[in-house]
Formats: structure tokens, sequence, C-alpha cells
């Protein structure tokens, strides 16, 4: 039996980040050359090796939830709500006009209430150890409640459900997406995802596995992927939510169609826990199966976006990946 896949395309935006709240000022000042990074206020980091993150600045919940509605959600849910509101408004969706039935939720998270899990471990051993645990504490934490919250905001009954896969969760959920509309299961899906790491826990925790820069004098200098003087990685937060439907659905409500989605690929190494493959396996395989699924060439892409982790054997992998797609490149101030 031949397929009929539809054609998918994105056409609404949102996000909650380190540089800025909303799309416009997100975009506004990256192009800017702004920086997101600084020192830690979330917490007292006096004992800790790495004291500079990306922190949102100036997120207020009461624009997006009743206060005693807010008090139900981790940061992590909170944000993926409010990125999810503005890229709904940016597509200009009218639910009630739509099928729900047809509409879903998938979203990415790799670490989800990680701030709610140590509060209420702190709050356990801090008393005596007697379980008075918040009735909310589990809805909290699990890293597929942002999903269902925006579904039981909207009235959205299609699929729904988390993608978990650490810096690439987000990615997996925009493919995923991508696939069920094509394949018919959906007309449209709001996808993307959330995290609200930068804790004791989190921080402390990339430490000791020497991940995180240490680069505490520079903060606004310190992500450095594929510079020679890298140490590591600046820990961020947030959300970002894009709308994922299908042309046809998008051509009939006349809505802003931003970019297509032409293909996607899926790959892993099966090297090493945490760590990359020496040649960028994993990588090159995920980019080969993205351009034999949209039918294209490698000569035909004229930008590439690496994960560069500014850590020495990801950025070095990333790179050695991108090559054997894409030709040798100049890597001569790497």
């Amino acid at each position: 039996m031949t397929l009929n896949l539809k054609r998918v395309v994105v056409t609404g935006l949102g996000a909650i980040t380190p540089l800025g709240n909303n799309i416009g000022e997100f975009w506004n000042n990256i192009i800017s050359g702004k920086s997101g990074v600084g020192k830690i206020t979330k917490f007292d980091t006096t004992h800790f090796k790495t004291k500079i993150a990306a922190e949102v600045k100036g997120f207020n919940a009461s624009d997006y939830f009743e206060k005693n509605e807010a008090r139900k959600y981790d940061l992590f849910t909170q944000y993926a709500v409010a990125a999810a509101q503005e890229a709904i408004k940016n597509a200009g969706i009218d639910f009630d006009k739509l099928n729900k039935n047809k509409i879903g939720v998938i979203w990415g998270s790799g670490n989800g209430g990680i701030h709610t899990f140590q509060d209420q471990v702190e709050e356990f051993v801090k008393g005596n150890k007697i379980p008075r645990f918040n009735p909310y504490f589990i809805p909290k934490i699990i890293a597929d409640i942002p999903s269902g919250v925006i579904a039981i905001k909207y009235g959205l009954r299609g699929l729904n459900f988390s993608t978990i896969s650490a810096c690439a969760s987000s990615s997996n959920a925009i493919i995923d997406a991508y696939n069920y509309i094509r394949l018919g299961k959906a007309d449209m899906i709001i996808t993307g995802g959330s995290e609200a790491p930068i804790n004791e826990s989190s921080i402390g925790g990339f430490n000791a596995s020497k991940a995180l820069s240490t680069n505490n004098e520079n903060p606004e200098s310190a992500s450095k992927p594929f510079d020679r003087h890298r140490d590591g990685f600046v820990m961020g937060e947030g959300a970002g939510a894009l709308i994922v439907e299908s042309l046809e659905s998008a051509l009939k409500r006349g809505a802003p169609i931003l970019c297509e989605i032409a293909g996607a690929g899926l790959a892993g190494d099966a090297f090493h826990l945490t760590g990359t493959h020496p040649e960028g396996e994993g990588a090159y395989l995920g980019m080969l199966d993205a351009l034999e699924d949209a039918e294209i060439n490698a000569s035909q892409i004229d930008y590439i976006n690496a994960h560069a982790t500014s850590t020495h054997m990801g950025d070095e992998s990333d790179l050695k990946a991108i090559s054997r797609v894409f030709g040798t490149r100049d890597n001569s101030k790497y």
C-alpha cells in the first residue's frame, strides 16, 4: 500500500528564554549579539564550581495563571504553557472553529520538575522524615505534565505525550509531531519543550560530571562552542513552542506559513552513557536519514545548526559528523 503523506508546515512560534519572554524580544536580542548568561541568582553558589547560568528574567506566573492554579505546576510547566500560549496567538488559532479531536500536544523535557523534586525531598529530610508531601508532588515532577496541561487548557483531545531524550527531547518532539501529521493522525500539534533546571541538584550534578563551564569571571562569553578554549556548556532554562500542522489545515484557515518541514532523521550511536561517538556516528546517521526522508542532496543544504555543547568530545564529534555528510570544512580556527 502506498502512503499518501501530507505536507507539514509551521504556523506559530512562542518562547520564554534568557534573552526575552516572547519571540520578538528573543530574536531582537539574538541579532543584537546579546548574551543571556550571568551570575546565578536562584541559589547561593558559594560552594559550587559553576556560578553562572542562562536564567529567564522577569517571568511572572500571574500573567498566565490564577494564583492557586500556578501552585499546581513546576516552573518548567509554567514556561511550557506560556510559550504555547504565544505560539497559539502567533498562529491565529481559534480552536472553536477546528476539530479538537484532531489537535494534539507533544512536548519534550529532559529533567521534568527537578525544582519540585529537590524542594520536596529537602522538606522531607528537614521535617524529621515525616511524610508531609504536597498532593501535587508527583504531577509537578513528571515530564509529560506540560502536554496534559496545555491540552486541558484548550480542550484538545488529539494524541498527547512527552518525549525524553536528554538534549534532543524537543527535537524529537518536533519530529514526532511532523510524522504524526503527515500520516494523517492529527491535523495540528502544539510541540516544543521546556526546562527549569537551574538549582543545586542540576548544577552540582553536572559539575560532578565536569560538563559545565567554570568561566565564572566572564559569563557573557562562557559558552564557546567550537572554540579551542571551550570548557563546557552553560546551563539554561526556558521554553520554545511551535504550531505544526498539515499544509491543508493551514491553507484552509488562512494561517501564516513560516516554513515547511521537509524531512527528519533519527539515529543513535550505541557508544557511551554520556559521551558521543568519536566519529559522530549518531549525528552522521541521523543527518543521512533526514536527507533521504526529504529526498534532497547534501549540496542543497545551506545552513547547519550543530548541537555544539562546548564540551571537547561533543564539539569534535559534531564537526566530524558534519564533514562526513557535507564534505571537508575549514576547521583551521577550531
